[in-house]
């Protein structure tokens, strides 16, 4: 398979294994964000909103992109994935693998509302730290992009918290049954309207967390893919290399007619290297070569010079004019589709791997949702915002392409929803307490935990 020696392939085939272990990992250990509203406000029966929680988990994943996806791919730099020593990049994978689901077994065993998407990034960030320093590297992660995912990673729990908040408040002074602000009888069903929203914003979260937290999973599976066998998986074999070549020659165009007296010196560096760039892709993709296949052996290089580019585009971009900007961006994006992408196969496998993770071992955490995180019985009203909020929280996170912590906004929407309830004292302290801790040492955690496990498997192979 893909011309490996049999070793080789063995631990190619084990890698793919752990990544769908990690998603199987996180369906489980994140399922309770969306059914515990469902389950303690008796809208439907646990096994009933976990199975449906499986689906929708699914569907997200097949209907979600793979910009999430390559956000995860593009915290490493290209030169870490072209390691020429295939067994390092063996290593960087099992590392951060391994670490990823240590970390988000050991907080599903204790039942604490942990992160997978902050266990995952922290993962990716020890490994390139670690590969950093065995091989004396200075530029070995993309902190712009880190930058990026860590200021969505703070800032969605806290949209989270007070938008539920406000939300509660609306409903307060909107709503005339007070009913939904109350307890729910036990083993009594919700009037039938309000079973139906609640039954909706599960659905929401559900999906959503597939769309969101399924293309962390495609995205592990592109890292293995493209590290391990790039000849085959570095760019879209599926397009042809006349759309590479006029995507190309586009962007040239936009680039030499840019009047590079009224740009900054670090803009016109910028327009220094993307010229470079785009001559050395000319050359491994000459315009006067009509055939259409891409050569293997040039596939990984193609990848280097397209990121390249797209980097310093970033830069330009700010000093160039709308118009200007326009053009370059329609180049940069025919000329990414060539990147940007995943196999059909490796999204059918994660998704399958997530609906089924979803639909076991997801009690810990629901109670801890349901039961702890505030002193009084979660009502319909709490229950319906905290899931509106978070599912329309992580859409929009989807959309733009950064992941975010469907754990941390869902939880984070839930005690907003107490304090809007009877205030802060309505939080149970130690079960705030507990989940602020597991929120700031996820990061550093996995960071070590990743970078102490690439050294050994460094060591090993």
């Amino acid at each position: 398979m893909f011309g490996l020696e049999a070793g080789l392939l063995i631990l190619f085939l084990f890698c793919l294994f752990c990544a769908c272990a990690f998603e199987f990992v996180n369906g489980f250990h994140d399922t309770a964000n969306a059914v515990a509203t469902v389950i303690y406000t008796n809208s439907l029966q646990p096994w009933t909103a976990v199975a449906w929680s499986g689906i929708w988990n699914f569907i997200g994943v097949m209907t979600g992109g793979v910009s999430v996806a390559m956000g995860i791919v593009n915290l490493l730099p290209v030169d870490m994935l072209i390691d020429q020593n295939v067994w390092h990049s063996v290593a960087m994978i099992l590392a951060l693998l391994f670490s990823a689901i240590i970390w988000n077994l050991g907080t599903w065993y204790f039942g604490l509302p942990a992160s997978s998407s902050h266990t995952l990034i922290g993962s990716i960030l020890g490994v390139g730290l670690a590969f950093g320093l065995t091989n004396n590297a200075t530029d070995t992660v993309n902190w712009s992009k880190a930058g990026e995912i860590g200021l969505s990673l703070l800032v969605s729990p806290l949209f989270g918290f007070s938008v539920t908040i406000l939300l509660m408040y609306i409903l307060r002074r909107t709503v005339e049954n007070k009913d939904i602000f109350k307890e729910p009888p036990k083993k009594q069903p919700p009037p039938l309207w309000i079973r139906a929203i609640l039954i909706f914003t599960c659905t929401g979260v559900s999906w959503a967390h597939g769309n969101n937290d399924g293309q962390k999973g495609v995205g592990l599976v592109m890292l293995i893919l493209i590290s391990i066998v790039p000849l085959h998986f570095a760019i879209d074999s599926r397009l042809d290399k006349q759309g590479l070549q006029t995507h190309a020659a586009a962007l040239h165009q936009t680039v030499s007619e840019l009047d590079t007296s009224r740009l900054s010196a670090k803009a016109q560096e910028s327009v220094a290297l993307i010229s470079r760039e785009l001559g050395e892709l000319q050359q491994v993709v000459p315009l006067k070569d009509r055939r259409r296949e891409i050569a293997p052996d040039t596939r990984m290089e193609i990848r280097r010079d397209i990121l390249l580019i797209n980097k310093q585009a970033k830069t330009l971009e700010k000093e160039m004019s709308a118009q200007e900007a326009k053009a370059m961006s329609a180049s940069l994006d025919g000329l990414k589709a060539y990147t940007d992408y995943a196999p059909r196969w490796v999204v059918v496998m994660i998704s399958i791997s997530l609906g089924l993770g979803t639909m076991v071992g997801w009690k810990r955490i629901v109670r801890t949702i349901g039961e702890k995180i505030g002193k009084q019985h979660l009502t319909y009203a709490q229950g319906a915002s905290a899931e509106l909020v978070a599912a329309s929280t992580i859409g929009v996170a989807s959309f733009v392409g950064l992941p975010v912590s469907t754990t941390h906004v869902l939880s984070s929407g839930i005690a907003g929803s107490m304090v809007a309830s009877n205030g802060i004292r309505n939080l149970q302290p130690k079960t705030i307490r507990n989940i602020a801790m597991a929120w700031i040492l996820t990061l550093p955690v996995s960071i070590f935990l990743s970078a102490s496990l690439y050294v050994f498997f460094r060591w090993l192979f």
